[in-house]
């Protein structure tokens, strides 16, 4: 004897706010010392997404398997099928932490701005208990990295520690623009009228940027260097110098090498150099923002990509613009780049192909699952989860997302 039963296709309009470099928009990067070329666009993209669910008669749930194999041998049949309409799940609520970990939880201080004051002597005063501590603003000295308040060092940059260093000789302070920035090479420190931008931990996005930004579209990110050789905030009101993301994206590593993914310094250099080191075995909180407590770009808000690089190159070759290991599959040229942000309590997750730049392929593959609209991944060359052969863009509701590598 057959049992009715009904299919249920849930279809949802996602709207996804994309990183620049994604649709065949250009993605250049010059060589180190050159001004960064970089087209950026901020666009929407409705991406299709379908669930389908089985009922029985008497409102009971049949797990797809036993659905599918039930309609195959005859047991079953389909009788109908409703489209409800989808509401986007609303954000996680805040949490309270007294953990140095990742939480799911957007801290923002908004503190006045303290009174100006004279610059130290020692040029690094003590002080400091890393990702918590609030920065002694014009009292390090520019020659001084302040990892004591949390900035995690690039040794392999040749910058003293900073993701990357953009000397503005001709700024003042409350200009509306900056019209002359030159980017320093290795072997250069972090000087007097330069912005000196650096790199987070894991699960961590820097907090400092001016308000002024290049007068033909250029980012400018990090601490301020005076005149005095200071240290200074760009964004006084933020007084930690690295502030955890909004959660919710999980990296797990089951092979049996690393894999680095390399963030751009972004705002800043826009460099593929903040390195997350996803070890054998490791589970990782990838950095994830809120779209409208971000960096905003021309009025237009930006969101987070990783270069995911082939396995087994360590951060300290991966994450950099030209990589010696691989040219055409690391570095500027990495296969994939993953990109996150939340709009609206929805995280958006992506992973497509490094285009136009490279047309090389990860030598692992990718799934996507937890609370996902659209199974994302690559499996044996081939982006899956969507019509889309360059990649996918799945809605992440308040359970999380995990990004396997295996």
């Amino acid at each position: 004897m057959k049992s009715a039963i009904a299919s249920l296709t849930l279809a949802a309009g996602l709207v996804a706010a994309q990183p620049h470099q994604h649709h065949g928009h250009q993605h250049l990067h010059k060589r180190e010392g050159s001004p960064v070329l970089a087209e950026r666009d901020y666009q929407t993209t409705v991406v299709p997404a379908y669930a389908t669910a089985y009922v029985d008669p008497q409102g009971k749930v049949i797990k797809e398997d036993e659905a599918e194999k039930g309609i195959e041998n005859g047991l079953y049949v389909v009788i109908g099928e409703t489209t409800p309409v989808f509401t986007p799940p609303p954000p996680p609520p805040p949490k309270p932490t007294t953990s140095s970990t990742p939480q799911a939880v957007f801290i923002e201080q908004a503190t006045p701005s303290p009174s100006p004051s004279a610059p130290a002597d020692d040029g690094y005063p003590t002080g400091g208990t890393g990702l918590t501590a609030d920065f002694p603003n014009k009292k390090i000295k520019c020659s001084s990295f302040p990892s004591d308040y949390g900035a995690l060092p690039i040794s392999w940059m040749g910058l003293g520690g900073w993701s990357g260093i953009q000397n503005v000789p001709s700024y003042k302070l409350g200009d509306a623009a900056i019209s002359f920035i030159e980017t320093a090479i290795k072997g250069m420190g972090c000087r007097s009228n330069a912005y000196c931008s650096y790199a987070c931990p894991a699960g961590y996005v820097k907090t400092q940027w001016p308000a002024s930004q290049g007068a033909t579209g250029q980012s400018i990110g990090g601490l301020y260097c005076n005149a005095d050789g200071y240290l200074e905030l760009s964004r006084p009101q933020v007084k930690t110098l690295c502030m955890p993301g909004v959660g919710g994206v999980t990296v797990v590593n089951k092979l049996k090498k690393n894999v680095a993914l390399c963030r751009t310094d972004y705002p800043g250099t826009e460099n593929m150099v903040c390195p997350t080191d996803v070890q054998p075995g490791a589970t990782v909180t990838l950095a994830n923002v809120d779209t409208s407590d971000y960096y905003i770009w021309q009025n237009k808000k930006t969101t987070l990509q990783y270069y995911a690089n082939k396995q087994g190159i360590p951060v300290e070759d991966a994450c950099v613009w030209d990589c010696a290991q691989d040219h055409d599959g690391c570095g500027n040229w990495a296969p994939m780049i993953i990109g996150t942000g939340r709009t609206a309590g929805i995280t958006y997750l992506s992973i497509f192909q490094n285009l136009p730049m490279s047309t090389a392929k990860p030598d692992y593959n990718v799934r996507m699952s937890g609370d996902v609209t659209i199974k994302c991944g690559f499996s044996n060359g081939v982006y899956t989860g969507s019509s889309d052969t360059n990649g996918c863009t799945t809605g992440v509701g308040p359970g999380g997302a995990i990004i396997e590598f295996y």
